[in-house]
């Protein structure tokens, strides 16, 4: 079989030096324990941004706030159906460190190799982090995903802990993999606060940050935009080209085809102050992935106060939530019906006291995310619930 690679969650920039604190971050404690975080190879390339690449950059910098300082073991390969020269690099990376080791691995590196993994959690302290159930990728042709959630739920069941991002994906992991619920966790991304998005004319200015993949349903989003080209909007797709390049042909195609190339622009990955100036001049966000288990491109839109516009599926209804006052900042339509898109977006164009009323839950939304030292504390929590001791000596 050809190699797959999985997708991550949705294309996010770097964090400035001045919001590299979360805004509850706590003293650093005098003494700290260490974890050992094994992670994909290129998880610091500002050319390949990601939510589960910015995820656990910024879990790094915070867990020792909660006690526990981080060496990071970048492993570069196609995971999670990694090369011999990958395998062979994780195989060393983990042999080599000492037994009872508490180590943090991401799941796009752990679930996709059993044969690596498992004869390790006896001797070591082994949580995973699961971004997205290798499974659940779009577009794998069926055997592949068969062969992937096999290995994924041979390596969960092995170790000592795993961590989803949502309640949903642990509710997902639980049911699926026929895990002990006791050992399955939920540390949610977090978000940092940002400025109110001035946006353009308050209305017409879109904008859809994810990766151009399948999985992210961009096809279905130029759909619906075709379906609405009598209304007055402009889009902008940030996100990076390299994880399916036939398949941003195939979106160059449809843009082409239905006379779109003037008003939806394909920008590539940005970050930095480019992903913030993109954020600033959204009037919506919109999404149309099949799959997702949290949606952080989501948070930090309403971070900025933007309104959402994204399926229902996963995780997503979790990450859009409500503002204090129950208010929903976000509208939700199935995600194979790029119509109930389009008529959405109507309602959006056509009735500002539906914008109004989204724009409002937004703010309010904004201001009750929780920051980043919440997930660093929740992480650290399950961190110090794993095993002092190995089940197993070298």
């Amino acid at each position: 079989m050809s190699d797959v690679t999985i997708d991550r969650a949705p294309s996010l920039g770097f964090l400035p030096a001045q919001r590299a604190a979360s805004r509850n971050a706590e003293i650093i404690p005098m003494s700290l324990r260490t974890v050992h975080f094994v992670m994909p190879g290129g998880v610091d390339d500002p050319a390949t941004p990601s939510g589960g690449n910015a995820y656990d950059r910024r879990v790094s910098l915070d867990l020792p706030g909660f006690g526990w300082q981080v060496h990071k073991h970048a492993v570069d390969g196609e995971w999670p159906r990694p090369g011999a020269e990958a395998r062979a690099e994780l195989a060393r990376v983990l042999r080599e460190l000492p037994d009872g080791a508490a180590v943090l691995m991401d799941g796009i590196v752990a679930c996709g190799v059993p044969e690596i993994v498992v004869p390790e959690a006896d001797r070591l302290s082994l949580a995973v982090l699961v971004h997205l159930p290798l499974g659940d990728e779009t577009g794998l042709e069926a055997a592949v995903a068969a062969e992937l959630d096999e290995k994924e739920r041979t390596v969960l069941r092995a170790v000592s802990a795993v961590i989803g991002t949502s309640d949903w994906a642990v509710r997902r992991l639980v049911s699926h993999h026929g895990l002990a619920p006791e050992r399955v966790h939920v540390a949610t991304p977090g978000a940092d606060i940002a400025p109110l998005a001035s946006g353009t004319d308050g209305v017409s200015h879109l904008l859809c940050v994810a990766t151009l993949t399948p999985r992210k349903g961009q096809h279905r989003l130029i759909e619906a935009l075709a379906a609405a080209a009598d209304l007055p909007w402009t889009c902008v797709c940030v996100g990076g080209f390299g994880n399916d390049p036939e398949y941003v042909d195939h979106l160059r195609d449809l843009i082409k085809r239905y006379g779109l190339q003037d008003r939806l622009h394909l920008a590539g990955p940005r970050a930095g102050a480019a992903l913030d100036a993109s954020y600033a001049a959204a009037d919506l966000m919109v999404l149309m992935s099949y799959a997702e288990t949290y949606g952080m491109a989501v948070t930090e839109a309403l971070a900025r106060g933007i309104p959402v516009l994204a399926t229902d599926v996963g995780g997503l209804p979790e990450a859009v939530g409500r503002a204090p006052d129950g208010g929903v900042p976000g509208i939700l339509v199935p995600p194979e019906a790029p119509a109930a898109l389009a008529a959405e977006l109507r309602g959006w164009f056509g009735e500002a006291d539906v914008r109004r009323r989204l724009k409002a839950a937004a703010r309010g939304r904004r201001a009750a995310l929780d920051g980043w030292a919440t997930t660093a504390r929740s992480l650290a929590g399950v961190l110090t619930r794993l095993p002092s001791e190995p089940r197993r000596a070298a």
